[in-house]
């Protein structure tokens, strides 16, 4: 275990050794059986996190407040259409006054391109730990939650195989800091990570290039794969989830007519039928229910998907413990 994680930004889990996160998952852990007995735990007490949105958010605003409300501190909303960063507040006011108004910064920026050049900018700027709540090229927290969810569904992820696997939505072009987050934290955990996805939703060269070092690293394994069932056969977890096409089109009119040649690319109980037969589902949320997956599946035997948004909440508190 570490105990010198005070003042730690969490950008990415790239950024933290294997043994770092290990503390982060024990303590998550200790938090979630304390909040269960009813144990008070105000760790936090009178400290407080600024949480800065740019983009919209359900699970990641409630899990964070109730996340320091838990721990004894407050949570600061801030909606960026409501503050001045329009009107010429930079990166550098961001860090440099929040950083001294507060005991953490929190940000989400998914804008692409743009999201984690900005959260690093004030991470620069501040004098206090920075979290990245999702932005364009990274969802730490999400990935955190998620490796504690296969733990207490399937064990040990080393003798795993997880299909973390784009599946087809209408709703909009979505990040890919899911599926980046996923595969960088699980290849670090020995996992047999297969990566399953048409050829024009391809993630960052550099992000799989870290997965597959991190995967001989660990011993485990990364592979792509290309056809949807393929990716689906003997699959301990199907992580599931639409993406869009950022680095094959140009525009959202392109971006729409790529996706709507994957509609089939859809998890209903057929496909689960061929992953593992003690198969896991999983998603982040919000799905596109019976496009991105059917309700028989989301709902059904095999889904863990509210398991997942529960763990934001205790990964998030052990992060916020040990960092703040």
């Amino acid at each position: 275990m570490q105990t010198h994680l005070r003042g730690r930004d969490m950008i990415t889990t790239q950024e933290w050794a294997k043994d770092e996160l290990d503390t982060v998952i024990d303590v998550a852990f200790d938090l979630k059986r304390r909040r269960a007995l009813g144990e008070p735990h105000a760790l936090l007490r009178d400290k407080v996190l600024a949480m800065l949105f740019f983009f919209a958010s359900t699970r990641t605003r409630a899990s964070f407040e109730a996340g320091m409300a838990q721990l004894g501190g407050h949570a600061m909303f801030i909606d960026s259409a409501v503050t001045q960063i329009g009107h010429g507040d930079t990166w550098k006011e961001i860090g440099e006054i929040l950083g001294r108004y507060n005991d953490g910064v929190a940000v989400r920026h998914v804008d692409w391109g743009v999201g984690a050049r900005y959260i690093r900018a004030v991470a620069e700027a501040s004098r206090v730990p920075v979290l990245n709540m999702q932005c364009d090229m990274y969802h730490p927290f999400q990935a955190l939650a998620d490796l504690l969810t296969i733990i207490e569904a399937k064990g040990d992820p080393s003798k795993l195989t997880v299909n973390m696997s784009y599946a087809y939505a209408a709703s909009y072009q979505k990040p890919m800091s899911v599926p980046h987050s996923v595969i960088l934290l699980l290849t670090r955990y020995g996992a047999n990570v297969r990566l399953t996805r048409p050829p024009e939703m391809r993630l960052a060269p550099d992000i799989t290039a870290q997965a597959e070092e991190n995967a001989r690293k660990a011993r485990g394994g990364f592979e792509v794969v290309e056809d949807f069932e393929e990716g689906m056969k003997g699959a301990d977890v199907v992580y599931a989830k639409a993406w869009g096409p950022m680095l094959a089109a140009s525009d959202l009119d392109e971006s729409a007519r790529i996706s709507a040649k994957y509609e089939d690319w859809v998890v209903d109980a057929r496909r689960m039928e061929i992953a593992d037969e003690g198969a896991v589902y999983m998603h982040p949320l919000p799905a596109d229910r019976d496009i991105e997956v059917a309700d028989e599946v989301i709902d059904g035997r095999w889904s863990r998907v509210f398991d997942q948004a529960e763990n934001r909440l205790h990964a998030q508190k052990a992060v916020m413990a040990l960092t703040m």
